[in-house]
């Protein structure tokens, strides 16, 4: 009943018992990986588990470094490190991994062959810790495994972080792309920029529920909660979430938003916007503030000295620039910028956005990091060849990034937004856009069918993201994220390694892991529906058919249709 699937699988005879003589031994490198392994079985198992030493003629769980990864399966582009092999006696357990990673994911492989107690911060069984004999040998067949955490339309607390990625980490999720600034509020604190947390991390208020047609058609909000609601972390904060992941072996990836989706930072620094003589709000609304960034050196020397705090932070390859959504009225009807567009020799304000991605890339390379940005980044200009492309809506992004030699994360919104109606139901609370099952993202491939071999060699993975606007507690958090996560992850690491997907054989699978979930304290979705305290009645969404989702992305990605030349 593992989760994901493993690529193989040879059930042996007898059983392994894990009691107070068991001793865990690891090589050097893999001695992180060992002192999680006992943190997770200690609590629940109350076993001593200490490490073996000199002791001798003791049962020993036994983890290694591959000598030889070869002997391994092979990971994407051949990369064995996030491989391993699993092998349980009943003299004892020996996981071999091709670098500590690869050890880690056996270790995850080992804690699902025990009762799903295991995975409980305290004793609720006294014995039982039995694992079958067996060998199980594994590797991934994505790089890159994610969700994005939208915590700036909501706020989640250090501790809520932490949480999430513990749950990632249990299911081989590697990315946690960490989306920390929007209209809505600015979440990290900035030490040279002290205002963007001071001003721009609360708002008065937020919107709840979706927009809602007035009589004329116009669209209005529906209502606000009258509450303050932010929220930010500190420097260490970060850097104590960065050094959590890297234990679970998460990257966390940061995105800073620009050059749209920036009214908090224009609520605290005016002086950056089109009309730095307006006193801006953080924003209490959802949707996408028509507020942009103005175009002058100083506003993206200001970003400059914002990524060099992020970068000094975050140690991932990959930084996050945003680039989507981000309307071009204020830029068409402001005198400056129309000046600032013929002083650069640009052509026109889809020019100017790219651009100013531009100069945020380069100042990123400068700093041996790799930009990535949502599929908004493919317009308007000739995009760095470093430059890595979030294809989100449709698959289309990922179709002209792969074929322009970009490396390419897709995450289709049809596919794997996480923040989308789970079903039909009336009772499903304030339902978003189009209905995403279970199945829907079991389904999911990163890959475009259209593109060659050498093309598809772009798609080095794929992600779910999470947006908040109506996610404004952990508990409606766990309800969204999961079990589609474990859908997820199955999709992202097995893939067609073990043979065509098979929902039925997962849905068998999963019975059984939903048992972990309850263990880990997820309050998963249940395939009935919501419970009453899950519901959100008389709260309005906007549900869409997926012929009104078709033809909205159909109508907004024109500019990237494949083939197109680069404007």
């Amino acid at each position: 009943m593992l989760i994901p699937q493993p690529r193989s699988r040879v059930d042996g005879v007898g059983t392994f018992t894990l009691d107070e003589r068991t001793r865990v031994a690891a090589d050097p490198a893999a001695e992180p990986v060992a002192q999680y392994l006992q943190q997770v079985l200690r609590a629940s198992t109350r076993l001593p588990l200490l490490g073996a030493g000199g002791v001798t003629d003791v049962p020993v769980v036994a983890l290694r470094i591959a000598t030889d990864p070869e002997g391994l399966p092979a990971g994407p582009g051949g990369d064995r490190s996030e491989a391993f092999r699993l092998e349980v006696t009943t003299d004892g357990v020996v996981v071999t991994g091709g670098a500590p990673a690869g050890v880690f994911y056996g270790v995850q492989a080992l804690l699902q062959l025990l009762p799903a107690d295991v995975y409980r911060r305290g004793r609720v069984r006294t014995d039982g810790w039995v694992l079958p004999a067996t060998v199980v040998e594994d590797a991934p067949a994505f790089a890159w495994r994610g969700v994005m955490l939208d915590v700036a339309r909501h706020f989640r607390t250090k501790a809520e972080v932490l949480r999430l990625v513990d749950q990632l980490a249990v299911h081989r999720i590697n990315r946690l792309h960490f989306h920390l600034t929007e209209d809505q509020g600015w979440r990290i604190e900035i030490k040279k920029y002290p205002r963007l947390t001071e001003v721009g991390s609360w708002r008065t208020e937020s919107q709840v529920g979706a927009h809602v047609p007035d009589a004329d058609g116009t669209l209005r909000v529906a209502g606000y909660d009258g509450r303050p609601h932010g929220g930010s972390y500190t420097q260490d904060d970060i850097r104590e979430i960065v050094a959590y992941a890297e234990d679970r072996f998460v990257t966390v990836v940061p995105e800073i938003e620009t050059p749209g989706h920036v009214r908090a930072a224009l609520a605290a620094y005016p002086e950056l916007g089109v009309h730095p003589e307006r006193d801006l709000d953080v924003w209490t609304e959802w949707g996408i503030a028509h507020d942009v960034l103005n175009a002058e050196d100083s506003t993206v020397q200001f970003f400059r000295d914002v990524f060099d705090e992020v970068v000094a932070l975050f140690p991932s390859e990959y930084i996050g620039l945003g680039g989507d959504e981000c309307p071009k009225d204020q830029w068409e009807e402001d005198p400056r910028i129309q000046e600032r567009i013929r002083e650069l020799g640009l052509h026109d304000e889809e020019q100017l956005q790219a651009w100013i991605v531009g100069q945020l890339a380069a100042h990123l390379e400068s700093h041996g990091r790799r930009a990535f940005g949502w599929d908004e980044i493919l317009e308007g200009g000739t995009l760095s060849p470093s430059a890595t492309v979030v294809s989100w809506r449709g698959l289309q992004g990922a179709v002209t990034a792969a074929r322009r030699g970009h490396d390419v994360i897709s995450t289709p919104d049809d596919q794997v937004y996480l923040d989308y109606r789970q079903s039909d139901l009336p009772n499903e609370p304030i339902p978003v856009s189009i209905v995403l099952t279970l199945d829907d993202v079991y389904a999911f491939d990163p890959v475009p069918t259209s593109l060659t071999d050498e093309e598809r060699a772009h798609v080095i993975g794929g992600q779910a993201n999470m947006w908040t606007e109506h996610v404004d507690t952990v508990r409606r958090l766990d309800y969204q994220l999961f079990p589609r996560v474990v859908a997820l992850s199955e999709a992202l690491w097995s893939a067609d390694v073990a043979g065509p997907r098979d929902v039925a054989d997962f849905r068998r699978r999963l019975e059984e892991h939903l048992a972990r979930l309850d263990a880990l304290g997820v309050e998963y979705r249940h395939e009935s529906g919501p419970r009453p305290w899950e519901e959100r009645p008389g709260v309005p969404g906007r549900p869409h058919s997926r012929e009104e989702r078709a033809a909205y992305i159909d109508a907004i990605t024109a500019n990237i249709a494949d083939g197109a030349p680069a404007q």
